[in-house]
């Protein structure tokens, strides 16, 4: 399936906040590089499209952990923190936080295919996620919860939830670390030894 048409497979499973839902998207869709941002500057997913392959990756394996881990939990909360836990890596309508390097060296040399955007204030990505959703989505507070904390134990910072996670949390921490390190490196497919990929919320 193609990619575009897995992400509106995943928007048709938003049910009880559909009009909040449909118009956040519309905002990314029309005044944000949503369809086109990278992933990152560098590794993961340093590419025209990555946040977008990245997020949906992440909500449909979110949706697959939770059929057989925590069925409670409902398709619609799993979509919403899937698609959004990174938004952060967009930036602000009209300012997006990834622009093209234009510093060749780096390109060729280091790889580094994006930068910075310094017109973008300073903030933690999940911190610019939730700022984002919260405006137009209400969250719960396990929704919140998930996205604030997805990169989980990893971060000093997320420690203060430690031992204390929702399951929500859990498994979008899960899903977010598999589609990262398994599936978008290939080592679903492959046998041996392999790399660890660079911190997928590298900046």
């Amino acid at each position: 399936m193609e990619l575009l048409d897995r992400y509106h497979a995943l928007k048709l499973k938003i049910k009880d906040r559909k009009v909040q839902f449909d118009r956040f998207i519309a905002l990314l869709e029309r005044e944000t590089i949503w369809f086109t941002s990278p992933a990152s500057t560098r590794f993961h997913l340093a590419e025209e499209q990555g946040l977008l392959k990245h997020s949906i990756g992440v909500a449909e394996t979110l949706l697959h952990f939770r059929g057989f881990l925590a069925p409670a939990i409902s398709e619609e909360s799993c979509v919403i923190v899937g698609l959004f836990h990174d938004l952060g890596k967009l930036g602000m309508p009209g300012k997006p936080l990834y622009l093209p390097n234009d510093n060749e060296w780096m390109v060729k040399n280091r790889g580094i295919r994006y930068k910075i955007n310094s017109d973008v204030v300073a903030m933690g990505l999940a911190v610019r996620s939730i700022f984002l959703v919260s405006q137009y989505i209400p969250l719960s507070e396990a929704e919140a919860q998930a996205i604030t904390y997805h990169d989980g134990q990893y971060i000093d910072d997320n420690k203060i939830i430690a031992h204390k996670e929702e399951p929500l949390t859990l498994l979008l921490h899960w899903a977010d670390y598999w589609t990262a390190h398994i599936y978008e490196e290939g080592r679903d497919k492959k046998t041996g030894k392999t790399t660890a990929m660079e911190k997928h919320n590298e900046q």
